[in-house]
């Protein structure tokens, strides 16, 4: 064990701990000062510990990938929205520099512990877990815990630490069976979702991360912050997006996205769902929520208690309830329900696992496969979730992704993925700008790495064409750089819905006592994105990886008003390299690297 006191008053907890799993050691030293300067937190250091410490080439199963667990300066200080922390690595899934993001109360809690960050080095001989009390950090023995289900690990952690205040990051079964869609768990039902982070945690035989404390977050300005913060507190609170989610939850968006002919269905082969209003959030509101809930210090509250048979747990979110829902043909809002707190308990990335089981669908739909899931059929699905979680039976073939199984059975197009990682509930042939973020996003497949969805169709921070593709390229580019920032501050990226720059930055600004304009904050996004990619590139991506299934630029789609249109990726490639100062084949030039001291 080794203690050690820091006090700071920048936001900050002052300490990074460095676990050397292979030698079962642990050290602890000073956050330092330009981490902190140029990437601020979360994703950032996470993005920079990663690249000083493993090659590209590396098996990102092997002990020499690293796992950087990492708050931000926001996270914990009382700022609204204020709770979000990142689990960056290698991905398992597709090689990518990937970080993956999650609320609840454990990143408040890691800070409240006396850390910034935890870096997890090599592989330990037996299960460990990382205990994090009041500025001391310990591995200890995880062996009675191996086995259990997220639930079960959190509730036997509390108990055996005797700390009910205490917080809890773990894998379940999932990780432990390295399924490359397993995802790191928090409070019971918030997940570090994409990725496969959670097989990461499992190559290295870290069951978990046990957080305790009540060490004091203190800011450089408290008296600016205050002022700051109701700014921002009356900005969130008068946004109709967040009142929104207020009232319904996030899957307030099942009816809008429907009825705008993108909601993915049957495995993105229509963009309309005719049942969508059995899986909204007004009918969840209506049939089996029981109140809504939020992470520390959110006044949004966007998350939904639910109660199905008697079991009640948090979830489902939007993600879930499209995936298990509409992608998969499913009307029954319960069993979308339970399936996603299936995974929850199993440690398993829903979107994906819902996504793999859609592919399936198909493949026996088209006679490829002779067995396994059909369209709109539910019987079965649970124990597939399961299945898959556990490694066994048919969900064997499908606990490492959709592109994977297709891969297998020799139809790779019908994996609605890209670089390997499936796209979430969005079909982009009617959002061009949406595509073109999903085609360039550096962890793959994704949506809140760049979510154009805000302008192209809830007209936020203004309302865009979204069947244009002309000048989307710009927008892609400032969406990406300021959620690399927003994630790397510790701040929840639907504050963006309400929020201008100016605002994150006034917020660091007071918080950190670092002088952060606009400017300053989109650069450090900027060079966070470009790390990520200079990474992909070294790991083996092309231009060639930029682009989206062939189904959604060739196949128009046939409902609604994005009827027969396709994802457009020229001339909005180019355009976008040129923005972003890249050369012709998507690598940064070296003058801009020099502009972000990269080089």
């Amino acid at each position: 064990m080794r203690t050690s006191s820091v006090i700071t008053m920048d936001g900050y907890a002052g300490k990074i701990v460095y676990a050397d799993l292979s030698a079962g050691t642990v050290e602890i030293q000073p956050t330092p000062a330009d981490l902190k300067r140029d990437y601020l937190g979360g994703r950032g250091f996470g993005a920079r510990i990663v690249t000083d410490h493993v090659d590209p080439a590396a098996d990102p199963l092997s002990p020499e990938n690293v796992l950087v667990v990492a708050s931000g300066p926001l996270t914990g200080t009382g700022i609204p929205l204020g709770s979000r922390y990142e689990v960056s690595a290698k991905s398992p899934l597709n090689g990518t520099l990937m970080s993956a993001n999650s609320g609840g109360t454990f990143g408040w809690k890691i800070k409240r512990a006396g850390f910034d960050a935890a870096v997890f080095f090599g592989r330990s001989e037996k299960p460990v877990y990382l205990s994090l009390i009041e500025g001391s950090a310990e591995l200890r023995d995880a062996s009675a815990y191996w086995g259990m289900t997220v639930h079960e690990t959190t509730d036997a952690l509390l108990a055996d630490i005797g700390d009910s205040k205490a917080k809890v990051a773990c894998i379940g079964p999932a990780g432990e069976k390295q399924s490359l869609l397993a995802c790191v768990m928090n409070d019971y039902d918030r997940a570090a979702g994409r990725g496969g982070a959670g097989a990461v945690m499992g190559a290295k035989n870290l069951k978990a991360l046990v957080a305790a404390g009540d060490l004091p977050i203190t800011e450089a300005d408290s008296d600016r912050l205050n002022v700051v913060k109701e700014r921002v507190r009356e900005k969130i609170q008068t946004n109709g997006i967040c009142e929104a989610l207020t009232k319904y939850g996030t899957s307030v968006l099942v009816n809008i996205i429907n009825e705008s002919g993108i909601l993915p269905t049957k495995n993105f082969q229509s963009g309309y769902f005719k049942d969508a209003e059995k899986i909204s959030g007004e009918t969840i509101a209506d049939t089996i929520l029981k109140k809504n809930t939020g992470c520390y210090a959110c006044i949004v509250r966007c998350s939904r208690v639910c109660e199905v048979d008697g079991e009640v747990h948090e979830g489902p979110e939007y993600e879930p309830v499209w995936a298990f829902g509409a992608d998969l043909g499913n009307d029954d809002i319960r069993v979308v329900t339970k399936a996603n707190w299936e995974c929850n308990k199993l440690g398993l990335d829903a979107i994906g696992t819902a996504t793999a089981i859609a592919c399936a669908m198909e493949m026996r739909e088209r006679g490829y496969i002779r067995e396994g899931p059909q369209f709109g059929k539910t019987e079965g699905l649970l124990e597939l979730v399961r299945q898959i979680g556990y490694r066994e039976g048919f969900g064997a073939g499908l606990a490492d992704g959709s592109y994977r199984f297709a891969e297998r059975h020799g139809h790779p197009e019908l994996s609605m993925s890209v670089k390997k990682q499936d796209l979430p509930a969005y079909d982009p042939r009617g959002l061009q700008g949406h595509g073109l973020a999903y085609a360039t996003s550096v962890r793959g497949g994704d949506h809140v790495y760049g979510y154009l969805v805000a302008p192209e169709v809830l007209g936020s921070p203004e309302k865009l064409d979204p069947y244009v593709s002309e000048g989307k390229a710009a927008w892609v580019r400032t969406f990406q750089d300021l959620t690399a920032a927003i994630d790397a501050s510790g701040m929840c990226l639907f504050t963006s819905f309400a929020l201008e720059v100016e605002d994150y930055a006034d917020l660091l600004t007071a918080t950190t006592g670092m002088p952060i304009d606009a400017a300053t904050l989109l650069r450090i996004g900027e060079r966070i994105w470009n790390l990520q990619r200079l990474f992909n590139l070294k790991a083996g991506y092309t231009k060639a990886d930029d682009t989206l299934p062939t189904r959604l630029l060739t196949e128009p789609l046939q409902d609604l008003a994005p009827k027969g249109r396709v994802w457009e990726r020229e001339p909005q490639l180019d355009e976008y390299y040129a923005i972003r100062g890249w050369d012709a084949e998507g690598v940064p030039t070296q003058k801009k690297l020099a502009e972000l001291g990269l080089a």
